[in-house]
C-alpha cells in the first residue's frame, strides 16, 4: 500500500490480472474519480464505488461523472486506470479529523450550557 502519498494523477496500466486487482482495489480506496480505459477505446470518468473480484466475471461498478446511472464494467474490459480527480483524503489525517471532531464537541456542549442556563437550569 501506497499509504501516505496521493494517487492523485498516476496512472496504472495493468501487466497481469495481480496487478489489476491491485490497481482496482487502489482505485475503490481512493476519494476522487478515476478514469478507465476499456478494451474498446473509451474511457469512463467516475466514482468507483463496488468492485467484485470473486466469482467467474469479476467487474467493478462506478458512478459516471456525466451520468446518474452506474456503470459496471468487467475486469476483462479494464486496459488503463488513471486517478484523475482530486484525492479529497489528501492531507487529511486521523489526528486533524479528531481535533476537527472533539473542538465541534466542546462548541455543542457550550450552546447546551448556554441554553440550560437561559432557562435557569443552571
Amino acid at each position: 500500500m501506497i499509504g501516505a502519498v496521493s494517487l492523485e494523477g498516476r496512472t496504472f496500466q495493468p501487466a497481469s490480472p495481480g496487478e489489476l486487482a491491485e490497481a482496482i482495489e487502489l482505485a475503490f480506496d481512493y476519494r476522487g474519480d478515476v478514469t478507465i480505459t476499456l478494451t474498446s477505446g473509451q474511457s469512463v470518468t467516475g466514482y468507483l464505488f463496488n468492485r467484485q473480484a470473486a466469482g467467474p466475471d469479476p467487474y467493478i461498478e462506478v458512478f459516471p461523472a456525466d451520468n446518474p446511472t452506474p456503470q459496471r464494467i468487467a475486469y476483462s474490459g479494464i486496459v488503463a486506470i488513471a486517478f484523475t480527480g482530486e484525492d479529497t483524503a489528501n492531507g487529511a489525517s486521523w489526528e486533524a479529523w479528531m481535533s476537527k471532531k472533539d473542538s465541534e464537541r466542546r462548541a455543542e456542549a457550550a450552546r447546551v450550557e448556554d441554553e440550560a442556563r437561559a432557562r435557569g437550569h443552571l
